[in-house]
């Protein structure tokens, strides 16, 4: 254990503060879904919209919609083959629900990580039209994949000292409980992307 030490109020004594070594464990968390989960990344055209659009540069007329680009667009491509999600909405997720029990989420952030950046989705996407309203309140026609039945595994690494690894399990039961994850989901007056953990084989 180390040992710091730091002035007294009255600077004429020294207080000894020890600080335990930190000791991390790693354990596997498997989820299910227990609603569609909607994928909905940025797309490459909408990148280089907003790029231009910082940039000064000429707005282009708008292009036709094609339906097919924008559902396959909306879907995170796994390093490994299919598809994923990233990893730190499930971790919000978390954090959100630790709030909702009475952990500061600034301590719920620190007390664990998700170690990879897209966790791999098991299931077969499929497209779904949405009708929505923009910034401006127009309406739109939205193309996004959705995965009506999913599961996934993903490392989580934490702070014993913080939290222990059946505090985890309930936070991420909560975590999918509400907010969940994607789009449209609890938090932002929808029921999708709902997840339970899986425990046992």
């Amino acid at each position: 254990m180390a040992k710091a030490q730091k002035r007294g109020a009255d600077k004429t004594k020294m207080q000894v503060v020890e600080i335990p070594a930190m000791r991390t464990e790693t354990i596997l968390v498997a989820v299910v879904g227990d609603s569609p989960l909607i994928s909905n990344q940025w797309s490459e055209k909408a990148k280089r919209e907003m790029r231009d659009k910082q940039q000064g540069k000429a707005k282009k007329g708008r292009s036709p919609k094609n339906p097919n680009e924008c559902y396959e667009a909306s879907l995170y491509k796994h390093p490994e083959g299919g598809y994923g999600f990233p990893a730190i909405a499930f971790k919000a997720a978390a954090v959100r629900a630790a709030k909702a029990v009475g952990m500061a989420m600034t301590d719920a952030r620190g007390a664990f990580h998700i170690n990879c950046d897209l966790v791999k989705i098991k299931g077969k996407p499929r497209m779904r039209e949405d009708m929505v309203r923009n910034a401006t309140g127009v309406a739109d026609i939205r193309y996004r994949a959705e995965f009506p039945t999913w599961s996934t595994t993903f490392p989580v690494q934490y702070d014993t000292a913080v939290i222990s690894a059946e505090q985890l399990i309930n936070l991420f039961n909560r975590a999918g409980f509400a907010p969940g994850v994607g789009d449209w989901r609890c938090e932002k007056n929808g029921d999708k992307g709902r997840f339970h953990v899986k425990l046992g084989k």
